[in-house]
Formats: C-alpha cells, sequence, structure tokens
C-alpha cells in the first residue's frame, strides 16, 4: 500500500440555498508513495487546492476515501495523526503566522502537541535551520519578506515532524527570489530529510524540478508521468488550456517546422544545448555547400 492512497474520490462543497451541489472532484485515483516529490498541476478550478485539503484530512471525501499510511481521513479517531503525518502549506504566509517572533511562531504547533519545553526548543532550532532561517530566530516576523514568511511557515510545519507536506502554490504571491528561496527549500526537505511532497503550483519551472507531475482537468486527472514524459505532450497539454514550459513549447514549435529537435526538453540549459546543436549543424552544412 501505497503511503497515501486516494481510491474513486468524489467531492461536492455543500451548497448555498437553492443551489444544487456542485461537484469539484469525479473519481479520483491517486497514490504517492513515502519520499515522493509530486507536483500537481491545472488550471484555476480543476480541484487542486480542494485535493490539498482532502489529503491533510481539513477536507473529507463525498465519495471514495483517502488513507494516509493506512488511516482513513474520515475517522475522526484518527484525524489528529492524519494531520500530524500530512502538513499542509498554504498560498498566503501571513494567514499562517500566528506569533509576532519568528521561534514563537514555529514552536505554536509542537506546543500543542504537548510536547516537553526542551524537545520543543530542539525541534525549532532544527526546523529553522532547515529553511535557512534560524539567525532570524529572534525577528518579528511582520519585518520578514514574503519568501521569509513562507519558510518560517514551512518550519512550523517541520517542526510538527511530518512525514508529508502538501503545499497549495506556496509561492503563488512571492517575487522572484521568493519563489527561488522556498523552491530549493522545498527542494532540500524532499532530498535531505526524505520528507513525501506535494506540490500544487501553476509555474511550469517549479513543476518540471518534481520527480513527478500530475495534472488535473474539470475535478480529473488527466495525465501523469516524469516531467519529460508530461511536458512532451505539448498539444494535448494546450487543448486543455493548460501552460508548459517555455523552453519545451519553443522546442515543440521548432519540430513544427522541421527541425531535428528531440522531445522532453524541460528548461533553458536543455533548450540552449538544442539550439547551439542545430546552429552547429547548419553551419556544417553551409560550409560544404559552399566548397
Amino acid at each position: 500500500m501505497s503511503f497515501i492512497e486516494v481510491r474513486g474520490v468524489h467531492f461536492a462543497y455543500d451548497p448555498t440555498e437553492g443551489e444544487i451541489p456542485r461537484e469539484v472532484l469525479h473519481g479520483v485515483d491517486l497514490q504517492i508513495e513515502k519520499g515522493e516529490f509530486v507536483a500537481l498541476l491545472g488550471h484555476n478550478g480543476c480541484g487542486k487546492s480542494t485535493m490539498a485539503k482532502l489529503l491533510n484530512g481539513m477536507l473529507h471525501p463525498t465519495g471514495g476515501n483517502i488513507t494516509v499510511g493506512g488511516v482513513d481521513t474520515r475517522d475522526d479517531d484518527h484525524i489528529y495523526e492524519v494531520r500530524c503525518r500530512v502538513g499542509l502549506i498554504q498560498q498566503n504566509p501571513d494567514n499562517q503566522l500566528v506569533a509576532s517572533i519568528v521561534e514563537e511562531d514555529v514552536a505554536f504547533g509542537p506546543e500543542n502537541l504537548g510536547i516537553e519545553p526542551a524537545e520543543i526548543r530542539r525541534r525549532v532550532d532544527d526546523a529553522l535551520k532547515s529553511v535557512d532561517m534560524y539567525e532570524y530566530r529572534e525577528h518579528a516576523t511582520y519585518k520578514l519578506s514574503g519568501g521569509q514568511k513562507q519558510r518560517v511557515a514551512i518550519a512550523g510545519i517541520i517542526a510538527m515532524q511530518p512525514e508529508c507536506i502538501v503545499l497549495d502554490e506556496p509561492t503563488a504571491m512571492l517575487d522572484p527570489r521568493g519563489r527561488r528561496e522556498v523552491m530549493d527549500t522545498i527542494q532540500a526537505l524532499n532530498r535531505e530529510k526524505g520528507i513525501t511532497v506535494v506540490l500544487i503550483t501553476h509555474y511550469m519551472d517549479e513543476a518540471v524540478q518534481a520527480g513527478r507531475v500530475v495534472v488535473m482537468d474539470e475535478g480529473e486527472i488527466l495525465m501523469q508521468g516524469t516531467p519529460r514524459q508530461v511536458f512532451s505532450q505539448v498539444d494535448r497539454l494546450k487543448q486543455h488550456a493548460l501552460d508548459v514550459p517555455q523552453a519545451a513549447e519553443l522546442c515543440s514549435c521548432l519540430q513544427k517546422a522541421g527541425l531535428p529537435v528531440p522531445d522532453g526538453v524541460l528548461n533553458e540549459e536543455e533548450c540552449v544545448a538544442v539550439l547551439r546543436q542545430l546552429l552547429g549543424s547548419a553551419l556544417e552544412t553551409g560550409e560544404e555547400a559552399g566548397q
């Protein structure tokens, strides 16, 4: 059994008076293994944020079921265990900070778990070091940049020692520098600490950093695979009004123009290498023609 099992999940929000229930997920199946880094993509309204809350037990399926480490998220007797094992980070870091001092904010979660003070101190220090915010431990949270606030929010979850962190568009409100800081932190947590990561994002350059990409559309899973497998299907993604990395889109256009460009180009470095190869081939052809 996978660490997280999503089986035939449906979800409908409660309607307002006089309205018909609106189902946003239609029989979703998904498995997430321990230690994976999964990027969940899709346009607005496809059900990504709903999935994030379901994985954490904040919402319960209206059909099907979700288990975390074998525990059903609908089991009220074990919901505390589920939320300890799966931490949730949302878009706006200001909505997640509860204390005016950094280290006090990070300590909030462990304190509510009833952890001993000495252990809380150790966890807070370790968590802040893991997100490279230890030197800011006595700073006021309101004075931090957006990227720093989001890293403090992540540290607060880490201090609770979850096995998985679900991040719902954590860089959506950040500038490019803040985005890089948060993504570097996420990568390090997954690579060095083995924390399972589920990243919901609409930035394709973030998605290519994951080990697996899951694409949602209209409340269902459209496709999934490695970033190279998914983003090589440029036309299919475009048909569903979904973005692709700019490098992948450029190389797809070159392919359609008849140039010998390989499938699955993901980033600027790979794209530059392809363009250099094309330029070199063109120069060689020109030299031969002139002889």
